[in-house]
């Protein structure tokens, strides 16, 4: 039976059995914090099972896609060498939420095994918690399982937790004999024993008890149920396989790898491992990326990237080069009907895995090299003692970018010791180095004057969506050292705190408000607004007219111009975001920005710098919806409502259970404390001034707004009407033009070239006959005219030529610059070095060089010496050969 029948029977099974078929989630966990990458099952329900959550179900199926590399749960190190390790995997499951329990879970399990997929009962064993007597005697009322296949076993087996304290409860797991050829041969082999022959197939978690901080379990009101099997373990049984790698969901890819190799599977264990990394590696970066995963230096890219290299490596040990994105393309051909999402990311999983495949291509050809001298070095002086050391591991990951995890493999091949433990010291004497240059650019404790107002309690009551001036008093004044004041003197700086301010204080990218707080004694100028604590804001400034007194009403005024134009970009700022995903994909994801009057920066994950034509459509999309004018809309939901109605939050930032959401019919809608303009109008026009890297798969867009637009817009006006003019025509036909002129003046440059070296050529015969004897050796030395270096080497090979026995000095100046070349024909060099000969005609020119014995090069920046330097080399060459003049 396929693995694609196995997985279209289990879910039409339990839906027939009244569950829901729920669709697996993504890889990237929702609202989840504690986990990398989605892996298992009941990660989508975690919430619904705690009772945070509600569905308009109680009984629900999946095949919930799966990843285990990274973090607490990392299979990475031994996919390929097992059997049944992979990153990525499909988990088939059935849940009850406070529906059915124990019996009718087992009912279920024990009748889709056996009559379903028809796998024979007297295969089966089956384990209990030790104390789960219900569990136990409900096996016992199963028919056809025979007699003496429950075995009870301990807490580390047959008992599942959440966490240390939370739902918990005992599980009951059904287990394959795979036949004692598959054993281990021991005497007491039983379930539960570490090796093949038992193979767990299914578990089932029977949530019914709750465990407080004590230990203490107290039984769940509902008890739930949460159930999981593999899908690549049980379509291996039911294909009588006994690697999970022998079945139809992986045979596929290997087949395509070994062709491409030329080498055939399960002709050699190194090359079976290797074609079982590829295809592991390939279904997992297939998926990540399908979810929006893209490979970077850190949290969940960085995994990917791991995963990625790692198969790129194991293609090289088999001869493969840009061979990925065609494994990658075959995963997506397979699998893209049971899950249609990889099919529409498709384009961008070609483009993601060529690029990270050629950016790795040189770091491993490199890093592989170093390796390798290494161990030939070990061998040699260690022997059979040789270890690779984690100093030298820890050289090739800090400095060449090397992974760890390659390293690793190879030790592995090669039968080498692996310091992981020296490598983990180094890793970490990094870590506290970087902590401790951390600490010393930063205060660890708040200022005195902050601190007692957060001990107070304070916190500002911010009106500043609604009006941009206000009445308040000041409630806090603290000075340049730190301290609170009961006064703001004249031109002395402050930081007030207002009770009520319209002041929006910097945050999420968008700087903070500028604008004066007055009362009728002075005027305080607010240079800065920002947030010492949350709650807690300051009005950063100074004092411009008389002072202000702790206690006095003020009135706050936020300075309109700039809170527009602030507006107006942070507003299109979101425009942006939602038509990059338009023209680039789901993938782009907002990685930092900047909002601020004069112009908006953007930074995104994507994997390669953004075409002309790409940021065209990204700027006439954002610009039709400016033409719109669409209000902008901001409500107040609940988290999970905004999310549920699709607005974007950004991931790893806290939010709180509501959120205010910033709206823009039909295009945008994220979640944002920001300020915005009442509608997209307002925006006026946007344009992008520049796209650019800033890290590994993250790029920055900057871009500018209304009159900066306009008056950017029309300073690209003015040069290409001023081009147009020195081409004495219409700025449409400038690039054709220029590219004639170009193209011109490329050939103007070559017939010039071919005249000066006609030029010198003509003269080489003086130049030969002006040879000078320095005891028994010719010297040739002279200035020639030169176009280009190129030249200088042409004239030179001419004059080795016609030359025989001597040495050559020539020399020329181009572009302000002096060229040198000597030239020491073979039966000399023994004498005569052309490295130390040019380099002492060099000097005179104020430069130096050097080369190989027969030629060497120089250059100098001094011209008006090159006739004195041209006139020296005999006497330098007598020097240098011992013969007296």
């Amino acid at each position: 039976m396929k693995g694609n029948e196995i997985r279209s029977r289990f879910l039409s099974y339990f839906a027939d059995k009244g569950h829901t078929v729920v669709e697996s989630s993504s890889l990237v966990p929702h609202d989840d914090p504690t986990l990398l990458f989605t892996n298992a099952g009941m990660v989508q329900f975690k919430k619904v099972f705690i009772g945070e959550e509600q569905r308009d179900y109680t009984r629900a199926t999946t095949s919930q896609r799966c990843v285990r590399a990274g973090g607490k749960h990392n299979d990475l190190e031994n996919v390929g060498h097992t059997a049944r390790h992979h990153t990525f995997f499909e988990m088939l499951g059935n849940f009850s939420f406070g529906d059915y329990f124990k019996e009718d879970a087992i009912a279920y399990a024990w009748e889709f095994l056996t009559k379903e997929l028809g796998i024979d009962p007297r295969q089966l064993w089956v384990s209990v918690y030790k104390d789960d007597d219900e569990a136990y005697e409900l096996w016992e009322k199963i028919e056809d399982l025979p007699k003496g296949r429950i075995v009870r076993l301990g807490e580390a087996d047959n008992f599942w937790a959440m966490g240390d304290t939370g739902p918990c409860g005992p599980c009951s797991e059904i287990h394959i004999d795979q036949g004692s050829e598959h054993g281990c041969d021991r005497s007491d082999c039983a379930v539960g024993c570490d090796c093949d022959r038992f193979l767990e197939l299914w578990n089932l978690v029977f949530m019914q008890f709750n465990r407080d901080e004590s230990g203490t379990m107290t039984p769940l009101p509902k008890p739930s149920i949460d159930t999981g099997m593999g899908l690549e373990r049980v379509a291996a049984v039911l294909q009588g396989k006994f690697n999970n790698f022998d079945c139809d969901l992986f045979i596929p890819l290997i087949e395509h790898i070994a062709t491409l190799s030329g080498k055939p599977y399960k002709a050699d264990t190194a090359d079976d491992v290797a074609m079982r990394v590829i295809a592991d590696h390939a279904r997992a970066t297939t998926f990540l990326v399908a979810d929006g995963v893209l490979p970077s230096n850190e949290g969940r890219g960085y995994v990917l990237r791991r995963i990625m290299r790692r198969a790129i490596r194991f293609g090289r040990s088999l001869g493969l080069e840009s061979f990925f994105p065609g494994v990658c393309a075959l995963v997506n051909d397979t699998m893209g009907e049971a899950y249609p999402h990889l099919v529409d990311a498709r384009g961008l999983l070609a483009k993601v895995v060529t690029n990270e495949e050629f950016r790795f291509g040189e770091t491993l050809d490199n890093g592989l090299a170093m390796l390798s001298r290494e161990i030939e070095r070990l061998r040699r002086e260690q022997g059979d003692a040789a270890c690779i050391d984690g100093s030298f591991i820890f050289k090739l990951y800090d400095t060449y970018g090397f992974p760890v995890d390659i390293v690793r493999d190879v030790a592995l091949e090669e039968k080498i010791d692996f310091d992981e433990a020296g490598f983990a010291k180094a890793m970490e004497q990094q870590r506290r180095q970087s902590r401790r240059s951390w600490k010393g650019k930063d205060v660890d404790h708040l200022e005195t004057g902050v601190l007692t107002l957060v001990e107070r309690g304070e916190a500002a009551e911010f009106v500043g969506y609604d009006v941009q001036q206000c009445t308040s008093i000041i409630d806090g004044i603290i000075d340049a050292s730190g301290a609170l004041v009961d006064k703001a003197e004249m031109g002395k700086r402050y930081r007030l705190f207002c009770p009520v301010t319209p002041f929006y204080a910097e945050s999420g990218g968008q700087i903070g408000d500028k604008g004066l707080i007055r009362c009728s004694s002075g005027t305080f100028r607010v240079e800065n607004t920002a947030a010492a604590v949350d709650g807690l804001v300051l009005h950063e400034g100074v004092v411009e007219e008389g002072s202000l007194p702790l206690g006095c009403e003020v009135e706050l005024v936020v300075e309109d111009a700039l809170r527009t134009a602030t507006r107006a970009n942070h507003t299109a700022t979101h425009l942006l975001q939602a038509a990059m995903k338009k023209v680039l994909g789901d993938h782009v994801k907002q990685a930092g920005s900047l909002v601020n009057a004069d112009r908006l920066r953007f930074d995104f994950t994507h994997f390669s710098p953004l075409s002309a034509e790409e940021i065209r459509r990204i700027e006439q999309l954002v610009n039709n919806e400016i033409r719109r004018n669409t209000s902008v809309e901001t409500s107040i939901l609940a988290k999970e409502e905004a999310i549920s109605q699709g607005a974007t939050a950004l991931f790893g930032e806290k939010y709180g259970s509501e959120v205010r959401v910033v709206a823009i019919e039909g295009f945008s809608k994220e979640l944002c404390g920001g300020t915005h303009a009442r509608a997209t109008g307002d925006i006026g026009l946007f344009t992008i001034v520049s796209e650019s890297g800033i890290a590994a798969g993250v790029r920055r867009i900057e871009a500018i707004t209304g009159a900066a637009a306009i008056a950017h817009v029309q300073q690209l006006a003015s040069g290409a009407d001023e081009v147009a003019s020195l081409l004495s025509g219409p700025f449409s036909v400038a690039p054709a033009r220029i590219e004639a002129l170009l193209k011109k003046q490329k050939e103007l440059e070559k017939e010039l070239a071919t005249l000066a070296a006609s030029r010198a050529m003509s003269d080489l015969d003086s130049l030969l006959n002006s040879a000078v004897q320095v005891g028994e050796i010719k010297v040739v030395a002279g200035e020639i005219p030169l176009d280009s270096p190129k030249t200088l080497r042409e004239v030179g090979d001419k004059v080795r030529d016609r030359m025989g026995s001597g040495v050559a000095v020539l020399g020329g100046a181009i572009n302000g610059k002096v060229a040198l070349l000597a030239l020491v024909s073979k039966d000399l060099t023994d004498t005569i070095k052309a490295g130390q000969l040019v380099a002492g005609v060099a000097a005179i020119v104020g430069g130096k060089g050097g080369g190989r014995p027969d030629m060497a090069q120089a250059g100098g920046n001094m011209p008006d010496k090159l006739d004195e330097a041209m006139a020296a080399a005999p006497k330098i060459v007598a020097e240098l050969a011992g013969v007296k003049e």
